[in-house]
């Protein structure tokens, strides 16, 4: 799930290599922080939080397959 949300995030950024995915389970909840540098955090909200949404959603779906409820910070 880590490398799914990870590669997501890079892709979206102009700088890379300063995305940082960290993740802690707790039971069946599984909590993925998303770090990036300040200038790229509004390409990974989008507008109105659109694109932050939709990396939710498809961390979801992953996460409900493998039993899990996924939440997402993006920092």
């Amino acid at each position: 799930m880590q490398e799914l949300i990870e590669y997501i995030a890079r892709s979206l950024v102009e700088n890379p290599n300063q995305v940082r995915v960290s993740t802690h389970r707790s039971g069946s909840n599984l909590y993925i922080d998303v770090t990036a540098a300040s200038g790229d955090l509004g390409r990974l909200i989008g507008r109105r939080g659109r694109t932050a949404q939709a990396i939710r959603s498809v961390a979801k779906v992953a996460g409900a397959r493998q039993g899990l409820r996924v939440t997402i910070d993006i920092d």
